[in-house]
Order: structure tokens, then sequence, then C-alpha cells
């Protein structure tokens, strides 16, 4: 795993790509993470994982997520999560363009490895259930404020 941070943006679409690997311009090596954009009539190939479940994040437009034949249909800020074994197949049958995030992973999720600071001066973190959440930012903080 990469120490640092890295930074991507999303892609419009633009010059036809369907798929861009989000994971491989951030670097990340725990998960995959990736950007799909199908126009109307657009679909992609039916697959399925070995191992990986996957998650996917509808952005914008009307997804059909075929799942072992069967149509579920989501809308831009639903997600569904896919078991490795089914079949699947991402459908745009219009009328406008489908943008959506697919993350996947085999391992399991180590929860609670978290530590929350009281502020930057802070040394010794605590679990982020007992470290009080911070003040609201002022007004004059805001942007354009």
């Amino acid at each position: 795993m990469e120490s640092g941070i890295s930074t991507a943006r999303l892609s419009a679409g633009e010059g036809g790509e369907r798929f861009t690997p989000l994971r491989r311009q951030l670097g990340v090596t725990s998960f995959g993470l990736n950007q799909i954009v199908l126009e109307p009539g657009q679909r992609g190939r039916i697959h399925r994982h070995h191992e990986q479940e996957e998650v996917y994040l509808v952005l914008e437009g009307t997804l059909d997520l075929i799942v072992e034949g069967e149509t579920h249909e989501l809308q831009a800020g639903e997600l569904a999560r896919v078991a490795p074994d089914l079949r699947r197949q991402l459908v745009n049958r219009g009328p406008g363009r489908v943008s959506l995030l697919a993350l996947g992973s085999s391992g399991e999720h180590a929860g609670r490895d978290g530590r929350a600071f009281a502020d930057w001066t802070a040394d010794a973190g605590g679990s982020p259930q007992d470290v009080p959440a911070p003040d609201d930012l002022s007004a004059g903080e805001l942007r354009g404020g």
C-alpha cells in the first residue's frame, strides 16, 4: 500500500470511454474502483467474479443492472451489491447517459480500525465513537462567506 495522498477526477465520458480504472490512477491496492459511463443503448459484458463482490453506485441516469437474467433498475444515488458468483450486466436503456462507480473487493473488511483526534495537535487518537465531533465552521470560514 502506497503512503501519502493521490487524487483523480471522474470522467465526463468524452471520447467514448466507457471504463476508467480509478484504482490505477490513485494507486489503490486493497480494492477495485472504476468509473463506468454508458450512453443510451450501450451495455457492458455479462460477467461474474471468482472472489470479488461488487458494489455499484449510480451517479447519473438510470442503470438497468441485470443479475442472472433479472433486471434491477437503479436511479442516481442508489447502490447495489452483487455477490461474486452471480452473473451481471450493466445496461443503459436511456434516455440519458449513465455514470456509475464500481467498487470491488475480495478480502474481509478491517472494521473499526480508525482513530479520531480532537484537533491537529493531538498525538494520541481515540475511538471515533469516543471523540466528540468538532464544532461546525463559522460563517467567516465558509467559501464565499
